[in-house]
């Protein structure tokens, strides 16, 4: 069971809620491991060198065709903070590929900036357009930028989907204050932050990707394969 895990601060409740779930020892080892950013995790789930993992929205449409992504996501509705268009010279962002979709999608251009990079931009004063808060004018619906997909160990990976966007994450002053001095934000903040984001991919979550995707495919934007 080869979990792979993003290491941003937008998954905090989720590391938090893993550490008491009830999985195999060689399933936490793995995923202490196994850490990156979406879009390595990305061409690992699709070469298939993890089992597992929240899973950029476009890399996740194989998953979502099979039905092999869960109800739990990394979910905005309306501004996230950490997905941002700079206003500098258009620039993709290596880390994520459905965010660098998404801009072209709603034909945002500039520098797009992602994950605790960019939440710490806004924070110290940083300009830029917030792509969740754009995709929520323009759709009235949340917008998934990551998806709990799997490529095997399905009933496993659904009941522990299921058991975390049921169960209201808790996180203890200690880590707070840990994760605040690796990624330099203050605690407070990243409470504020984690009050844009939510995890249940719900129906209207899923309308939300059926039209990402529909516009994926006129606009000609590919989405990440293995070969």
């Amino acid at each position: 069971m080869r979990f792979g895990k993003i290491e941003y601060l937008n998954l905090l409740p989720f590391d938090v809620f893993i550490k008491k779930y009830p999985a195999p020892a060689h399933f936490k080892a793995f995923l202490e491991m196994r850490k990156s950013y979406p879009s390595r995790l990305n061409k690992d789930f699709l070469y298939r060198r993890i089992d597992a993992g929240f899973i950029s929205s476009i890399a996740g449409y194989e998953s979502v065709r099979k039905r092999r992504a869960s109800c739990a996501g990394i979910v905005a509705k309306g501004a996230v903070w950490s997905v941002l268009a700079l206003p500098k010279a258009q620039k993709d962002d290596y880390q994520s590929a459905s965010s660098n979709a998404l801009a072209k999608i709603l034909g945002i251009s500039g520098e797009i900036l992602i994950g605790d990079r960019a939440l710490k931009y806004k924070l110290n004063g940083g300009v830029g357009i917030d792509l969740g808060e754009k995709w929520w004018e323009k759709h009235h619906l949340g917008f998934s930028f990551g998806r709990l997909c799997f490529n095997q160990y399905a009933m496993f990976y659904r009941n522990l989907a299921l058991s975390f966007v049921r169960k209201r994450v808790k996180i203890p002053y200690y880590i707070l204050q840990a994760r605040g001095r690796e990624s330099q934000i203050a605690s407070k903040d990243i409470l504020r932050y984690l009050a844009h984001i939510h995890y249940r991919v719900g129906k209207k979550e899923e309308i939300a990707l059926r039209r990402f995707y529909a516009q994926m495919r006129l606009k000609g934007i590919k989405k990440p394969m293995r070969f």
